[in-house]
């Protein structure tokens, strides 16, 4: 049998498909698209789920993929076992009402027999119990012998999510041989040992399953295979699991250089050797489609595996941030398959570089805070950590909890491992709550559901803004209908239309569709599956119906702010790589007419000359007067020109590229000016953080920049008439009246402390003697809780010994104070427990220390009231 290389067995596959009239399509992004019910793609046929469903049209009815996926469900396991892994490629052949079980069978008998040469008496195949159909195919056509077709059931051959498509499948299965097997007499195909291992899922999407759980048969079945490309290479290399085909191999062999240790000589280390090798190949993809970490949603998946992956380097004793160099390996060995990993290096080992540094960061600080939860145990007594602060450690500071266990144990303590996974569960629990509720497609159920997949709608708005069409389709909230009445809202679907829908950060057009009959205005354009355009809005005059002739007029105004803010997003991408590095990138905008929005990767605050330079640089590009060309190329003839494409897109095989005389080269769907110095001028108003390692930019071009600089002039103008004061000399005139002002309180200051100290002599006239001990309780005018606590103080050294309680108000606030001396506190006075009682009185609460409390409250009425009380309190705490 021969020994192919894992990135030979993927072309292999494709090219074998590509032969048989599939169209091979690059492997989608990690993020799913329209689909809520997912963080990740997780499978071969989750991306296409809408030809499936014949929500979209697909390009080809035979399609062959590789797609990259990620599953996090047995994470746990991930290091412990040679099986488990969060990262693998799937390879699969689908039909979309095209080809059956018959050529499904027939071909992937082919590809395993007489492309890899696998020999014939090793491979079994299971069915459904029910499929007589699968079982006279793999007899009669394929000539297996029965006694290799062995039927499960449901739970084994019989795919199905919840409603929706589903079907029986067949799985082709190797035997790797007895020293594989669990030594059972009985082992046989579906044994979970590894013997008899299943590496290639054929499902027969025959069946739509109802809310009633009735399985109707579908009109035109679909096929939707799926192959795990590690396993195949894992059987094609003869080697014990996936850490030893040849990509891994070497990921896994650079992970033990770095470490200076053996794989497979400590069982421990073996882990930890794993579970990096597993993690890095999964952060590494994760980033090239534009994921950063965060502490939620797939943000945090990603930040998880990374922080995962930094601890266990640090268990097998390698020192300094490591994964930044590794990831180097994951893209070497895969970039042949996926460029954008190549292309995005220097960005991918940035991000895991501060990432790694804030991880060592928040493990000294979980190091300390496990100090103190430690030292608090032995304090008490106590031999068990709680599961809350466990998982605080876990969730918080990236502590695992195996981590939390060593250290207990090193302390002779034990961890509420009960507790923890409690915590987890309700983790959980908050998580799929947070999900939205969706149907099958993980896509909340809309009148536009209901539209025929063969619908679609042609854009031709970049040369027109006045189209006349005609109207295929009217929606109401709720229904397709065939007339919009005055004052409904609805949805207006034709075959051409001039109006842009929101996508790629740009807002939509604005504007009106007029027919024989009646006028639509438009509020908004959307974008839906399977390049349908709706326009959205209310019928303002008469009806509209179906198949008139429409004429549709974009708000020209609007179009042309808009276009000239989505321009300054690119020269401003530009710039801030320019300024700040390659490591830029975007990571979200949003353009209107009034303003844009640009956020990019970036790790700490820009300084005022950051910003100052890149402002100045787009004004420059603004006079210059660039020339921008838009033009449909290749995606080939696009990358050769250098154009950014966006993070986590999936680009077709033709792409539009807008060209700023060179300077600016971008892949980009949206609306431009034709000339840079059209957008008139720049002006950014704002830079902030939006997420770890992201920034965003607020700025304003042409009109609204202009507006921008008349308010601050009107501004300017009345500060100026207000300090009396010409704009040139503003700032010295505002630095004289602050150096004045901090005078005046200085002065206010002593003036204050003057007549505290004259009001504590006054005071003095009120102390009251409660069995032996000296209280002066009083109320004071204008103070604060500052001032209080001086006079306290002032009053407790001219009493000698005794208990103070001060109040004063402030409209109705009310601040209290409590000192108490030493001899009064040997008598049993305590301010803390005082205070509690008589802030409970002006509606408050506080506490404090026996020699000295404080409080607040919000009924100033009640003063008198709660002095009164201070004397009773006192008297029961004197011994």
């Amino acid at each position: 049998m021969k020994k192919y290389g894992l990135n030979e067995l993927r072309k292999m596959y494709l090219e074998f498909f590509e032969s048989k009239n599939h169209l091979k399509m690059n492997s989608f992004p990690l993020v799913p698209k329209n689909d809520k019910s997912l963080l990740l793609i997780n499978a071969g046929m989750t991306p296409l789920k809408p030809y499936f469903t014949g929500q979209e049209v697909p390009p080809s009815k035979r399609v062959t993929t590789c797609q990259k996926c990620i599953r996090t469900g047995d994470i746990e396991n991930v290091g412990k076992t040679q099986r488990h892994g969060t990262f693998f490629e799937m390879l699969g052949n689908f039909s979309f009402g095209d080809y059956f079980k018959e050529e499904a069978i027939e071909w992937a008998w082919e590809f395993v027999t007489k492309v890899l040469e696998l020999p014939e008496d090793k491979l079994y195949v299971s069915i459904y119990l029910e499929d007589d159909e699968a079982e006279k195919i793999w007899h009669e056509k394929i000539g297996l012998p029965k006694d290799r077709i062995i039927r499960l059931g449901k739970e084994d051959n019989f795919w199905e999510h919840g409603t929706g498509p589903c079907g029986p499948c067949s799985e082709i299965h190797y035997d790797r041989g007895v020293e594989h097997g669990c030594g059972s007499p009985d082992c046989k195909v579906g044994c979970d040992c590894d013997r008899f291992m299943e590496f290639w899922n054929l499902v027969f999407t025959q069946f739509e399953k109802t809310e009633e759980g009735q399985y109707v048969p579908l009109d035109f079945p679909n096929i939707d295979t799926g192959m795990g490309l590690e396993r195949l290479a894992l059987l094609m290399q003869e080697v014990d699991s996936i850490f030893d085909i040849d990509t891994i191999q070497a990921l896994l062999q650079k992970v033990c250089d770095m470490a200076n240790v053996k794989y497979k000589e400590d069982p421990q280390n073996d882990i930890s050797i794993r579970l990096i090798t597993d993690h890095i190949r999964s952060v590494s993809f994760m980033i090239s489609d534009g994921i950063l970490p965060s502490n939620e949603g797939r943000g945090y998946v990603l930040r998880r595996l990374l922080r995962r992956a930094a601890r266990h380097g640090k268990l097998l004793g390698i020192e300094g941030k490591f994964l930044a160099k590794l990831c180097e390996t994951v893209i070497e060995v895969s970039k042949e398959a996926y460029p954008e990993l190549e292309e995005k290096k220097d960005y991918i080992t940035k991000i895991i570089t501060v990432e790694e540094d804030r991880f060592n960061e928040t493990i000294d600080q979980g190091l300390g805070i496990l100090k103190t939860y430690i030292d608090e145990l032995e304090k008490e007594g106590n031999k068990k950590l709680s599961g809350e602060k466990a998982f605080k450690l876990y969730d918080t500071y990236g502590f695992p909890i195996d981590l939390t266990k060593e250290i207990l144990e090193e302390s002779n303590l034990l961890v509420d491992e009960d507790g923890f996974n409690e915590e987890m569960d309700k983790q959980k629990t908050r998580a799929r709550e947070a999900r939205a509720e969706s149907n099958y497609m993980g896509a909340e159920e809309t009148v536009y559901n209901k539209l025929d997949a063969s619908l679609e709608s042609k854009f031709v708005g970049y040369d027109n803004i006045k189209y006349s069409s005609m109207v295929k389709v009217l929606t109401d909230e709720k229904e397709i209908i065939n007339v919009l009445k005055e004052g409904t809202k609805g949805t207006i679907f034709v075959e051409e239309t001039p109006f842009y829908a929101t996508s790629g950060g740009q807002m939509a057009d604005i504007g009106y569709i007029t027919t024989e009959t009646g006028k639509f205005e438009v509020e908004d354009v959307v974008k839906l599956m399977g390049n349908k355009i709706g326009h959205v809005g209310v019928v303002v005059e008469g009806t509209i119906e179906v198949n008139q002739e429409a004429k549709l007029i974009v708000d020209e105004i609007n179009r042309r702010a808009t276009a000239k803010n989505h321009s300054a997003t690119h020269l401003l991408q530009k710039a801030l790589r320019n300024v700040l590095g390659n490591h830029v990138e975007q990571a979200g905008s949003h353009v209107t007419h009034d303003k844009l929005r640009f956020d990019f990767t970036h790790f700490q605050p820009l300084t005022d000359d950051e910003i100052r330079r890149v402002e100045e640089e787009v004004n420059l590009k603004i006079m210059e007067g660039l020339n921008i060309v838009t033009k449909e190329m290749s995606i080939e003839e696009a990358k050769k020109l250098g154009a950014m494409a966006l993070f986590g897109e999936k680009y077709g095989s033709t792409v539009r590229v807008v060209n700023m005389d060179d300077y600016s080269v971008e892949l980009c769907g949206g609306t431009h000016i034709s000339n840079t110095s059209e957008a008139g001028t720049f002006k950014i108003v704002s830079e902030t953080g939006v997420a770890a390692g992201v920034r965003r930019i607020e700025a304003l071009t042409s009109n609204n920049a202009i507006n921008y600089y008349k308010n601050l002039e009107s501004l300017i103008k009345d500060f100026s008439k207000l300090l009396k004061a010409e704009p040139s000399m503003l700032i010295k005139k505002t630095e004289q009246l602050m150096e004045d002002n901090k005078k005046v309180k200085q002065e206010n200051e002593k003036l204050k402390a003057k007549l505290s100290k004259g009001a504590a002599d006054d005071l003095l006239s009120n102390v009251v003697d409660i069995d032996g001990v000296k209280l002066l309780a009083a109320n004071i005018e204008d103070q604060d809780m500052n001032g209080l606590r001086n006079l306290g103080d002032s009053l407790k050294q001219k009493l000698g010994e005794g208990v103070i309680v001060l109040t004063t108000s402030k409209g109705s606030k009310v601040n209290l104070v409590v000192m108490a001396t030493d001899e009064a506190i040997k008598k049993g006075a305590h301010a803390g427990n005082l205070i509690r009682e008589v802030a409970g009185v002006v509606g408050g609460g506080g506490g404090g220390r026996p020699n000295m409390a404080q409080a607040g409250g919000k009924n100033p009425e009640k003063i008198e009231e709660a002095l009164e009380k201070a004397k009773d309190v006192l008297k029961t705490q004197i011994k």
